[in-house]
């Protein structure tokens, strides 16, 4: 199995909204846009460890 799920947190209020599946040999971490519902706009959510 080459993929792997990871957690996108916002990086305004640091809930964790979105779970996606990547590609498992990946160095750097996944950062999105992405609608955050607790601060309710478009935040930059990045990958958790």
């Amino acid at each position: 199995m080459a993929e792997k799920k990871v957690a996108l947190a916002c990086t305004v209020c640091g809930s964790r909204n979105y779970t996606v599946s990547t590609n498992a040999n990946r160095t750097e971490r996944l950062a999105l846009k992405k609608f955050c519902k607790h601060c309710g706009k478009h935040t930059l959510h990045r990958e958790t460890r």
